[in-house]
């Protein structure tokens, strides 16, 4: 019998946090017998999509705790949407994304300054999902933001923003934070990481701008400013899910780094 072996980000967080305890012994520099290093942490088998589309729509109870995801119909081609995004670091919370985005630990661990690691302005994405061709006038509230999520996801990130603008009357009362959150992500992930970390900061709190706050701070070289908004989050994520061990990845980084 093989055991069962824990998740990549809680092995990396478990070295790191070692890491960290040797650090404030004064041993930081020092090799540690047993350690094992990661190098290669790139998981050889592919994302599963179907736990990727659970993750890339667990935000909504965030913000609207009695919603219910598991009908959803999940996006069309959504499979080879998933098997298409190119390995990421600075992932935020929000609809379409799922922790698995990142799976190359090695950047993370051997890049000096993370900042170097921001999102940045790519071409569009070749896909065959094409979400704003199904949209209907008719759209619930969830619809229009999954779809601004595929089209974000493949890059179009003009589209996403129409689509929120266009659709705003529907994204009203309880759905109103979520839609504030999605403008953020698309600030973010086409590279605006000011214009997106100042957004953040003015909406109200819940775990997923939490963990949008601290993840951009990471990312923007301030681990100090990270750690509190990363604890907030990850104490309310359960340990069941995968955003909970994405935001202790983070929060391990940024306790290596703080000063």
């Amino acid at each position: 019998m093989t055991p069962l072996q824990p998740p990549l980000s809680e092995l990396l967080t478990r070295y790191l946090n070692r890491q960290i305890d040797a650090h404030g012994a004064g041993l930081g520099l020092a090799d540690v017998a047993g350690d094992v290093v990661p190098f290669e942490a790139v998981p050889v088998q592919p994302v599963d999509a179907r736990l990727a589309w659970e993750e890339a729509v667990s935000v909504a109870r965030w913000f609207v705790p009695d919603v219910q995801t598991k009908n959803w119909d999940v996006a069309s081609d959504w499979a080879s949407l998933v098997s298409a995004q190119e390995p990421m670091a600075s992932v935020a919370f929000c609809f379409g994304n799922f922790p698995q985005l990142v799976r190359n630990l090695q950047p993370l661990m051997e890049t000096g300054e993370l900042s170097a690691l921001q999102p940045f302005a790519r071409p569009v994405l070749a896909t065959g999902v094409i979400p704003a061709t199904e949209r209907s006038p008719r759209q619930s509230a969830p619809q229009i933001l999954l779809a601004a999520a595929m089209l974000r996801l493949t890059r179009h990130f003009d589209e996403a923003t129409e689509l929120l603008r266009s659709n705003q009357t529907q994204l009203s009362g309880a759905w109103v934070p979520a839609l504030e959150n999605e403008r953020a992500a698309i600030a973010w992930h086409r590279g605006e990481v000011q214009v997106a970390a100042d957004l953040w900061r003015s909406q109200k709190a819940s775990v997923p701008v939490l963990f949008n706050r601290g993840m951009s701070a990471l990312f923007m070289d301030k681990p100090d400013e990270t750690r509190p908004l990363l604890q907030q989050a990850v104490a309310q994520l359960g340990e069941d899910d995968a955003w909970y061990h994405l935001g202790r990845l983070y929060l391990a980084l940024a306790e290596i780094r703080s000063s």
